[in-house]
């Protein structure tokens, strides 16, 4: 059964490392985060009463069973695996991981693909030096309840100079309500290393009264030169709460590239922030979002500028129906020091019902001088002029606002790396926009 946050401390968090036979270290680690939350505070997020909705829940440790073949897996899971997948994969059934493929001559070049739990075991040092230290524990609760309860996960490695041609996917689902799916996926790519890797997350609880959270993290760390590709699919049902927070940290020269489809049925809130640390760091992010029915959706995309000529370029695009409601927060923080540094941001809601609501907060905070900066934000309906254009060219008006709309979401949607997985997402906007 779901238990409060407000009864899960250090003893039951303590309880629950042990149970699974977890090392010392993490047993002490996740203790410490177990105190935390039943002390911190929920995140703010702006205008977004996060308080109202049902976060009380953890659920109970339900893993999946394990498989020695990707035919084994249950059906409603290899139907989410794209057909022409041919480089490495790993899938989290519930709590745990349950299938991982690691080709033999990435295996040979020193890749490492496993899940997290097992990573805490075989890879402590790299581990502790990386785990949670761009998302910290200490953020607010939600933060110290993924640290408390993460489970199964993915750890990827990848060497200095390797590069990777077939994206890495990882295939995180749930079919259990009452389970805890709480996921973090873990990539540290170094130096001058190259790949891509493909996240999505799903759901088949069905029509249940119980709340599935997905209280999920992502930490990308990106050494010197280095260039990774990261692109989330997200798609649960209206009876789960998709919480994701993602962090990369960039060294110099090194390049992360946000592919994000925040396409989840029920209320959603996001965070994506790239820390660019590194002199001639560059981060490019383009987030979509679709709502429906009475969803709440915050999505908040973030740059921060540490490194000298740094570039950051923000692109989040939300399409709200029925009842949705929207908040899209952009922020590019420039810090002292970071000369020459350039960050834009671009933040567009396209509202398709009279009750649908959008807003778009654009915010620049420049504490250094020789910089550029700029922002754009716009909140309205389909452009009337753009339909009677493609009218007046013999398309029909509901098939020209469709046009509209897809062409408004092209820039992530075309940017998947993989033919599979674009092809879903366009099947979800299909469904999810009539």
């Amino acid at each position: 059964m779901s238990t409060p946050t407000t009864s899960f401390g250090r003893e039951a968090a303590a309880k629950l490392a042990r149970s699974k036979n977890e090392p010392a270290w993490l047993v002490a680690w996740r203790e410490e985060a177990g105190q935390l939350a039943s002390t911190l505070d929920l995140p703010k997020p702006e205008k977004t009463p996060i308080h109202r909705w049902a976060l009380d829940v953890y659920g109970a440790n339900r893993p999946g069973q394990a498989v020695a073949s990707t035919a084994q897996l249950p059906q409603a899971i290899t139907s989410l695996l794209p057909a022409e997948a041919k480089g490495a994969l790993i899938v989290q059934h519930n709590s745990s991981v349950v299938y991982t493929e690691l080709p033999e001559e990435l295996k040979a070049k020193g890749v490492v693909l496993t899940s997290l739990e097992e990573a805490a075991r075989t890879h402590e040092d790299l581990l502790r030096q990386h785990l949670m230290t761009a998302y910290q524990r200490d953020e607010h609760k939600l933060a110290a309840l993924h640290a408390a309860l993460w489970n199964g996960g993915v750890f990827l490695y990848v060497p200095r100079g390797v590069e990777i041609e077939e994206p890495i996917q990882a295939l995180l689902f749930a079919d259990d309500a009452e389970a805890t799916f709480v996921p973090h996926i873990l990539v540290i790519a170094e130096a001058n290393s190259r790949f891509a890797f493909v996240e999505n997350v799903n759901s088949a609880i069905g029509d249940t009264e119980t709340t599935l959270l997905h209280n999920g993290a992502v930490e990308v760390f990106v050494k010197s030169g280095a260039h990774v590709r990261y692109a989330a699919v997200h798609h649960m049902e209206k009876a789960a709460i998709d919480v994701s927070y993602r962090r990369a940290v960039l060294d110099n020269d090194a390049r992360i590239e946000w592919i994000i489809g925040d396409l989840h049925e029920g209320n959603t809130l996001t965070d994506t922030k790239s820390i660019l640390k590194g002199n001639g760091s560059n981060s490019d992010a383009k987030i979509i979002a679709v709502g429906t029915g009475k969803q709440r959706v915050s999505l908040t995309t973030q740059a921060v500028h540490f490194g000298r000529a740094s570039e950051s370029d923000m692109i989040t695009r939300a399409v709200m129906t029925e009842e949705a409601t929207a908040i899209i927060n952009g922020i590019t923080k420039i810090e002292h020091g970071a000369t020459k540094a350039n960050g834009q941001q671009t933040e567009k809601v396209l509202m398709l019902s009279p009750k649908a609501r959008g807003d778009a907060n654009p915010i620049l905070l420049i504490d250094e001088d020789d910089v550029k900066a700029g922002h754009a934000a716009s909140v309205g309906q389909v452009n009337a002029e753009q339909v009677h254009y493609l009218m007046s060219r013999g398309i029909a008006k509901t098939e020209a606002e469709r046009l509209i709309i897809y062409g408004f979401l092209d820039p992530v949607v075309s940017e998947i790396p993989l033919a599979g997985i674009r092809e879903q997402l366009q099947r979800i906007l299909e469904r999810k926009l009539g």
